[in-house]
C-alpha cells in the first residue's frame, strides 16, 4: 500500500505548491516562503494533516535533492568556474570559511555541542544560488558588473558545498572531527570530483550530442536524468552523497553542444522538483519547535546578513574592487537557502544533530529571504549610510588600497610569462589527479572485488601484480605528459632563474642541471605519492621491479604513439572546455 500512499501524499504536495505559486505570485512574495509554509499547513505536525507518512516524506526529500542539485548542475558549467577567476575564488572561499567560524563559535556560544554548533557553522556558510539569481532577475539588476560577480562567487560556493556535505557526512557517521580526518575526506572526494569531471567530459557530452542528433526532446531528456540518477547511484556506492553525484552529472551535461537544449526541457521540471524540495522542508517542521527557537533564529539570521555582507564586500574590497559594489555584491549575498537545509537534512536524517536545528535553519532562511529583495533594492542607501558612518582615514585607506592593487597587475611580457607557469602547472596537476585516480580505482577494486579474482584462482600476490600493472600501464599517457610539462616548466624556469651575469660561462650547464631535475623531481615525488596510496596492491619486490622495467621500455618503444593519444584526449578534453557556449 506504500505505492498507492506514496502517489497520495505527491498529488497532494503538488496541488498544494500549485495553489501556492498562484497565491505568492499574487501577492509579490518570495514563492520558495510559500512552499515552506503550504508544507507545514499539511505536514505531520499540524492539525488535520494530508501528509504524514515519514517513509513518503523522505522519498519525496529525497527525490527533490537529487533533481534540484542535477538542475544546479546545470547552471553550473565548468566553463563558469574557469571564467570566475582567482580573485572571486580567493573571495568565496575567505567568506565560507568565515561564516564556517563563526557560525561553529556561535553554536557554542550559545551552550551546543561540537556537532550541532559544526553543522550551525555549515548551514549558515552558503548562500543560496535560486534566492540571490532571482533577487537580481526580478530587480533587473542581472546585466550589471556587481551581479555578475555575484554569479561568480554562487558557482565557486557550490563546489565548496559540495566538500562540504561530504566532510560533514564523513564526521557524521564517524563521530570525529579530526583534522586529519577532514583532510582526509576533502582528498577524497577531491580526487573524486576532479577524476570524474575529467573521465565525464570526454564521455558525457558527446553521449548528450549524440542522442540530442535523434531530435527526439523525450528521448534526450530520458537520457539526461538517466545519467542523473545513475551518477548519483555510482557515488552512493563509493560512499559519497548522492548529491555529488547529480550535481556532477549536470556539470557534466552543461558542458554539451546541446545543453541549451536539455536546459530547456529540465526548465519546467525544475520548478516541479524545486517545489518538491521546499514543501518537503516544511513537512519535516513543528511549529512549536519554529515559534520555541525563534528568537536564536533571529539573531542568527542578523549574523548571516551582516557577516555576510561585510565578509564579501571587504572581500572583494582586498582583490581591488571598488567599494560601492563590493558591498553591493555582500547585500545580495546575505541569505542562505538550498543547501542550507540539504545540510540541515543531512543531520536529521544521519541521527547526529538535535531536533532544533532543522527549524532553526528554516526560520533563518525564511528571514533572509524575506529580507533579500529589501537589501538589494536598497544597497545604494546602505552603502552611502556606511560610508558617511566610516571615519575618514578608512575610505581613503581603502581608495589608495585599490589604486595600488591595480598598479600590480602583470603587464606585457609578465602577463605571458605568468599564463604560461599557469597552463603548465594546470597540465601537470590534471594529469597528476588521473594517475593518482587509476592507482586508487585499483586500490577501490583490490578491496571489494577480491571474491571475483578468487574464482579464476588468483592468490593475493597475482590479484596485487595484475592491478598494479593494470594502472602502471593505463597511467603511461599521462606519467609522459607530466614528464614533458615538467621538462617545458623546468626550461622555462631555468631560462627565468639562471641570468647570465651571475652565473656567467656556466649559465648553459646549471639551466641544462635545472632543467632536467624538475622533472626527474616531478616523477620521483609522483612515484611516491602513488606508493603510499597504492600500497595495498602493490606486488612483492620482484615483480614490481619488473612491471617498473617493462613500463619505462614500453614508454621508449611507443613514446610518440602513447604522445598522440594523449595528446588526442587533451584536445578532445580542450575542445569541450574551449568551445564557445551555444546561443539559447
Amino acid at each position: 500500500m506504500h505505492e498507492i500512499g506514496f502517489i497520495r501524499d505527491l498529488a497532494v504536495v503538488m496541488i498544494v505548491a500549485g495553489a501556492t505559486t498562484v497565491l505568492f505570485q499574487r501577492l509579490r512574495q518570495p514563492v520558495l516562503l510559500g512552499y515552506i509554509l503550504a508544507g507545514v499547513l499539511i505536514g505531520p505536525h499540524t492539525p488535520g494533516m494530508l501528509v504524514g507518512d515519514p517513509r513518503a516524506i523522505d522519498d519525496i526529500s529525497n527525490l527533490g535533492v537529487v533533481l534540484l542539485m542535477f538542475t544546479l548542475g546545470l547552471e553550473f558549467s565548468v566553463r563558469k568556474l574557469r571564467e570566475v577567476g582567482m580573485g572571486v575564488l580567493m573571495v568565496a572561499v575567505i567568506e565560507v570559511g568565515l561564516m564556517l567560524w563563526i557560525g561553529t563559535g556561535l553554536g557554542e556560544l550559545m551552550g551546543w555541542n561540537s556537532i550541532d554548533a559544526l553543522f550551525l557553522g555549515a548551514l549558515i556558510s552558503l548562500s543560496s544560488t535560486m534566492v540571490a539569481t532571482r533577487t537580481l532577475a526580478e530587480g533587473g539588476l542581472r546585466h550589471l558588473p556587481f551581479a555578475q560577480r555575484v554569479v561568480g562567487i554562487l558557482v565557486a560556493e557550490d563546489v565548496l558545498a559540495i566538500v562540504i556535505l561530504t566532510v560533514l557526512s564523513a564526521v557524521a557517521i564517524g563521530g570525529a572531527m579530526e583534522a586529519g580526518t577532514a583532510l582526509a575526506v576533502v582528498g577524497q572526494v577531491g580526487l573524486f570530483v576532479v577524476a570524474g569531471m575529467i573521465l565525464g567530459l570526454l564521455l558525457l557530452p558527446r553521449l548528450i550530442d549524440y542522442v540530442a542528433g535523434f531530435g527526439r526532446d523525450e528521448t534526450l531528456l530520458v537520457s539526461a536524468l538517466g545519467i542523473c540518477f545513475g551518477a548519483s547511484l555510482f557515488a552512493a556506492s563509493l560512499g559519497f552523497s548522492v548529491a555529488l553525484g547529480a550535481f556532477l552529472a549536470g556539470a557534466v551535461i552543461a558542458e554539451a553542444r546541446n545543453a541549451h537544449r536539455v536546459m530547456r526541457l529540465v526548465e519546467p521540471l525544475r520548478d516541479m522538483f524545486a517545489a518538491l524540495f521546499f514543501v518537503a522542508i516544511g513537512l519535516k517542521i513543528d511549529p512549536l519547535l519554529l515559534w520555541q527557537y525563534a528568537l536564536p533564529a533571529l539573531g542568527i539570521a542578523a549574523v548571516v546578513m551582516v557577516g555576510k555582507t561585510l565578509a564579501v564586500g571587504m572581500g572583494m574590497v582586498a582583490v581591488g574592487q571598488e567599494v560601492r559594489s563590493s558591498i553591493r555584491t555582500g547585500l545580495s549575498m546575505a541569505q542562505i537557502g538550498e543547501f542550507s537545509f540539504v545540510i540541515a537534512a543531512l543531520g536529521a536524517s544521519l541521527g547526529v544533530v538535535s531536533e532544533f536545528i532543522y527549524p532553526i535553519a528554516v526560520a533563518v532562511s525564511v528571514v533572509c529571504m524575506a529580507a533579500s529583495p529589501y537589501l538589494v533594492g536598497h544597497a545604494n542607501g546602505i552603502v552611502d549610510g556606511m560610508r558617511r558612518a566610516a571615519p575618514g582615514p578608512l575610505r581613503v585607506l581603502l581608495t589608495s588600497y585599490s589604486a595600488w592593487l591595480g598598479s600590480l597587475k602583470p603587464v606585457e611580457q609578465n602577463a605571458m610569462i605568468a599564463a604560461m607557469l599557469r597552463r603548465l602547472l594546470w597540465h601537470i596537476g590534471v594529469n597528476v589527479v588521473l594517475v593518482v585516480t587509476l592507482f586508487v580505482i585499483g586500490a577501490y577494486v583490490n578491496t571489494h572485488n577480491w571474491a571475483w579474482f578468487s574464482a579464476f584462482g588468483a592468490n593475493r600476490e597475482t590479484r596485487h601484480s595484475l592491478i598494479f600493472a593494470g594502472a602502471l600501464f593505463c597511467s603511461l599517457p599521462m606519467l609522459i605528459a607530466i614528464y614533458r610539462k615538467a621538462e617545458a616548466l623546468g626550461m622555462l624556469l631555468a631560462e627565468l632563474g639562471i641570468r647570465e651575469h651571475f652565473a656567467g660561462g656556466y649559465t648553459h650547464a646549471i639551466r641544462s642541471v635545472l632543467a632536467r631535475l624538475i622533472p626527474l623531481g616531478t616523477l620521483l615525488a609522483l612515484g611516491l605519492l602513488v606508493s603510499v596510496l597504492g600500497s595495498t596492491i602493490l606486488p612483492p619486490r620482484g615483480v614490481a621491479i619488473v612491471l617498473l622495467v617493462a613500463g619505462v621500455l614500453l614508454s621508449a618503444i611507443l613514446w610518440r604513439a602513447l604522445v598522440k593519444m594523449h595528446a588526442r584526449l587533451q584536445a578532445a578534453l580542450r575542445d569541450t572546455l574551449e568551445r564557445p557556449a551555444p546561443d539559447e
